[in-house]
């Protein structure tokens, strides 16, 4: 399993919401790519990053943030937040980010979504499902868009999409525990690759989802739990892989 740490950006410092509620953020850095860099050094190899003023604005807020973490780092990234067009993907995989994440695009213009994987194959393009009481909601998680969780992921199969980010917001930043039954209910319904994301707040997390590798939840984002310190980065990324 791979351990994905996050930098989350609001108003070009890295921050972390309870929820995703814009009010209720922790500012860990005015300089996202030193918590990158932080990261890396802790041995990531893949770093996830969220332009939360994009997720609610619909465009790109924070590109020179972002510009500086591709700057600094060697691994790989990923990116969502206001991502709504192709232009925009393409401004973003130029950069170099390496995959982009589709979220409100997803249910409002799932063209887009076959679009961008006929363009630049499943690999480099994901989708973000981000559910509370197993209903997706968009735009910064701030609306429900009333389609359940698993039904956008088996759409989202149909579109050619064979991985998601799967956020359950009522677990996030919360450090409860990641939601294991609904993130295996999603990944034995869709058959898709998961990203898991939500509540991780221990090793004792991360082992319970490595439970779920043969449905193929064989990724976990990790925020405000290697933020506060309730999961060392480094001992994650050895117990996931198996060296410890």
């Amino acid at each position: 399993m791979i351990v994905i740490p996050a930098v989350d950006i609001k108003d070009g410092r890295c921050v972390r919401l309870l929820q995703g509620r814009m009010k209720d953020e922790t500012v860990y850095s005015d300089t996202p790519w030193t918590m990158a860099k932080r990261w890396e050094d802790a041995g990531a190899r893949l770093l996830h990053i969220v332009d939360l003023n994009g997720a609610f604005e619909g465009r790109g807020v924070n590109d020179s943030a972002v510009r500086e973490i591709i700057d600094h780092v060697g691994m790989d990234t990923e990116l969502g937040g206001g991502i709504r067009d192709m232009a925009r993907i393409d401004a973003l995989l130029e950069l170099g980010i390496g995959r982009v994440i589709l979220g409100t695009a997803a249910v409002e213009n799932p063209g887009l979504v076959r679009a961008a994987i006929e363009k630049y194959g499943p690999e480099r393009i994901l989708v973000g499902i981000d559910a509370r009481n197993g209903v997706a909601a968009t735009r910064g998680w701030a609306e429900k868009s009333g389609v359940p969780a698993v039904d956008l992921g088996l759409r989202m199969k149909e579109l050619g999409v064979t991985r998601i980010v799967y956020t359950d917001i009522a677990r996030d930043g919360m450090l409860t525990g990641p939601n294991i039954a609904e993130t295996e209910r999603m990944a034995r319904e869709t058959g898709l690759r998961i990203v898991a994301s939500g509540g991780v707040s221990s090793i004792d997390d991360i082992r319970e989802l490595m439970k779920l590798e043969p449905l193929g939840v064989d990724s976990v984002i990790t925020g405000k739990a290697i933020y506060e310190g309730t999961l060392d980065l480094r001992e994650a990324i050895e117990v996931a892989g198996g060296k410890r």
